[in-house]
């Protein structure tokens, strides 16, 4: 099995593949880090690459999916996997036979020579997909778990298999027809990628012995100590992912611990040692640019220390005071917990003569404005990238990109054959049959029905775009998880079920498909055969679906009391945290509906006016940056960005986004400013080293000592000692472990 045959590289330009200065990459985060050479004639999909990538997906997406389910989940990256399979990589070039074989006139051989970069970047390419399709975030998944184990909804495993593979496929559909605006412009440099390409070179390339330690060595070291420390976060002295001192010095104040508790509070003063909690929720701060940082420190800022504080203690926004200041749960008008099944009909509908007996739903006052920070948050990407890019899109668009600005990069991987678009659009078309199809066919088990499929395509169509822009060149994804359940709320209301599955095809699709524009941008930087990257995503993309979905399928049948966080299973290793948020947001949108909670009326109808605000407020911006075209920071002020620093909570925490800022600042300000030569050498090999020895101590104390129930109990293992946090402060309002004001 060999590689596409390329043409030769055009050597007009630059002999043997080397830039002009003119011709190098404007961006200097890429031209410090990607190589700009590039040898053709390297093999790419070899028997090693289909059988270690296979492999690595498999083994990634079983891990991903059982780790999502966990009371502290755990993302495994595909760095696990990338390091792992070097040494097999090696071993399998050394042993393989390297005879060639005749098979129906196809020849190939098992051993083509050396173990190869190429070949391991594809390796991880399969290897991503088994990240992106069960890792991070409750993604499709999550629906067939929320409709399974929340609603206790029956349904076929052909049904859960179709919503699945049809939801990522789509995604692989748009990242295909969106390739010439997010991957071949210069300026969409898409950040995290940068680690994995430090990596890789670390892990191949041959280093003159200098001064200092050499890449590769740099990354043992740094790795073996992330993997030795993790034992103290992971295990033996949790209370390092969350440490509130402001609760040890007030220890029965609830105003102070409202304040200080770094897990359900403000986190004022509290700080994690634990990478996983500093990287867990907006990735590695050492990959994020400088500019993104700020933006995002701005919003948290804003919101977490001023907005917040004066809503809940100044004005008792939303009867804010008779909840906790910081929660995922819902709440009736008592400050107790909201018993959806108490307003559920047998097919999951809307009661609505329960639901006025039984009362209003209410959210903690974080909760309420992180939902309407992202209605300001969808409108502000769309006019932000209006404004700044627009022309760029529409010139683009144009020139069918045969004109755009190519960078060495970009003409180096002129070398070899493109991809059809009508490849990617066969998918995107042939995806979006079946889902019109499967919504006419299981009608009572899906509640969308097919306009509805067509309106979440539409969504996705109109905003993908837009937010692969911003993520492409800040590291942050605004989401718009909220617009897509508050518009089909509207719409259909009382259909939680409905509202789960126009969420996942009308905004989850989006995020497949940046994550495969993300690793296209990848293959890009590499050299590797745009052919080779759309069989391997598309191959690693139909395993990683069909095992997701039979992981799931067996802990979810297996596992007794899967998903239940109340008190008599608060000490369940398997409360699904991540999937509860989801239900929780199938029930505001979907069961209960926007009207009631957003409409007139309603407790919440004043954050509807954040969607006008969101859409103005990068207009003054965009009008400086042209008044002052010389003050190069303006254009760096990004509304979108700015309010992700509020996206994510809950289940994120103020700790959480604190700590990550406070990292971020530290290597991409100071670092870069003043040790630029290390930060070169080392920034993105430290980021790398961290998740990859973060991850194998995980999967080791888990496997080893968590799954056998061997599991700590000591002051040093309790997440946070500040239990008064949660507790609320109106005058007559009781709580089990509060006390009444």
């Amino acid at each position: 099995m060999a590689s596409n045959n390329p043409t030769p590289v055009d050597t007009e330009k630059a002999e043997n593949g080397l830039p002009q200065d003119n011709d190098r990459c404007p961006i200097e985060e890429v031209a410090l880090v990607v190589p700009e050479t590039d040898d053709p004639t390297l093999p790419v999909m070899t028997f090693r690459s289909w059988f270690l990538g296979i492999t690595s997906c498999v083994i990634l997406i079983f891990l991903n999916t059982f780790f999502t389910f966990r009371t502290q989940p755990l993302t495994i990256s595909a760095i696990l996997m990338q390091i792992a399979v070097l040494p097999i990589g090696k071993f399998m070039a050394a042993t393989l036979p390297t005879k060639e074989y005749n098979f129906i006139g196809w020849r190939f051989t098992l051993n083509p020579g050396p173990f190869n970069m190429k070949e391991h970047v594809i390796i991880t390419i399969f290897a991503n997909c088994g990240v992106s399709t069960g890792g991070g975030d409750a993604y499709s998944i999550g629906a067939i778990t929320i409709m399974k184990a929340y609603y206790k909804q029956s349904l076929s495993f052909l049904l859960a298999l179709l919503i699945v593979l049809s939801t990522q496929i789509i995604g692989y559909g748009w990242a295909g027809i969106l390739r010439r605006y997010l991957v071949d412009p210069v300026e969409m440099w898409w950040p995290s990628n940068l680690a994995q390409v430090s990596l890789f070179r670390a892990l191949h390339e041959k280093e003159n012995k200098s001064k200092g330690f050499t890449r590769m060595q740099f990354f043992l070291i740094a790795m073996g100590l992330s993997f030795l420390y993790y034992a103290l976060p992971g295990y033996l002295m949790t209370v390092l992912t969350f440490f509130s001192w402001i609760c040890y010095a007030w220890p029965h104040n609830i105003t102070a611990q409202q304040i200080g508790s770094g897990y359900h509070g403000l986190g004022i003063g509290a700080f994690t040692l634990d990478w996983a909690g500093i990287s867990a929720y907006h990735g590695s701060p050492l990959v994020a640019p400088w500019a993104s940082i700020v933006n995002v420190g701005v919003g948290f800022i804003m919101f977490i220390y001023i907005i917040l504080p004066i809503c809940y203690w100044k004005y008792n926004t939303f009867d804010a005071r008779k909840f906790p200041i910081f929660s995922n749960q819902l709440f009736t008008r008592s400050g107790h917990k909201y018993d959806t099944t108490k307003i559920l009909t047998k097919d999951y509908d809307l009661n609505i003569d329960a639901y006025n007996k039984y009362g209003k739903l209410y959210l903690s006052p974080l909760f309420a404005l992180s939902i309407g920070s992202g209605f300001a948050r969808f409108t502000a990407t769309l006019t932000h990238v209006a404004l700044f890019h627009g022309k760029d899109i529409l010139r683009q668009s144009k020139s069918a990109i045969g004109n755009a600005k190519l960078d060495v990069h970009g003409r180096l991987m002129k070398a070899y054959k493109t991809v059809p678009e009508w490849w990617f659009q066969i998918l995107l078309f042939g995806s979006m049959a079946v889902s019109i199809i499967m919504a006419l066919v299981w009608k009572t088990d899906v509640q969308l029905p097919w306009w509805g499929m067509i309106f979440a395509f539409a969504l996705a169509f109109v905003v993908t775009l837009p937010i692969g822009v911003i993520q492409a060149t800040t590291n942050q994804q605004p989401g718009y998880d909220i617009i897509a359940q508050f518009m089909i709320g509207y719409i259909l209301p009382g259909k939680p079920i409905a509202n789960l599955l126009f969420k996942i095809y009308g905004r989850i699709s989006t995020v497949h498909a940046l994550s495969f524009l993300s690793d296209l941008k990848l293959g890009h930087y590499m050299k590797i055969p745009p052919r080779c990257m759309y069989t391997a995503q598309l191959v690693g993309t139909l395993v990683a679906g069909v095992v997701n979905l039979s992981v799931a399928w067996w802990m979810l049948d297996s596992i007794k009391d899967i998903c239940m966080d109340d008190k008599a299973h608060h000490d369940s290793p398997w409360t699904c945290p991540k999937y509860r948020v989801t239900f929780d947001a199938s029930v505001i949108w979907g069961l209960i509906g926007p009207r009631r909670l957003f409409g007139p009326g309603g407790l919440y109808r004043n954050l509807v006016w954040l969607f006008l605000i969101g859409a103005v407020l990068p207009v003054p911006v965009w009008v400086f940056s042209k008044i002052y075209p010389d003050k190069k920071w303006i254009p760096l002020i990004n509304i979108p960005v700015i309010s992700y620093g509020f996206a994510g909570m809950p289940p994120a925490t103020p700790t959480n986004i604190a700590s990550w800022l406070l990292t971020g600042m530290i290597f991409n300000y100071f670092v870069f400013r003043f040790h630029k030569r290390w930060w070169q050498k080392y920034n993105y090999i430290l980021s790398a080293a961290l998740d990859a020895g973060t991850a194998f101590m995980g999967v080791l104390i888990f496997f080893a000592l968590q799954n056998a129930g061997h599991n700590l109990k000591w002051w040093g293992t309790e997440l946070d000692h500040c239990p008064l946090a949660t507790c609320p402060t109106a005058p007559g309002i009781m709580v089990d472990g509060c006390p009444v004001f």
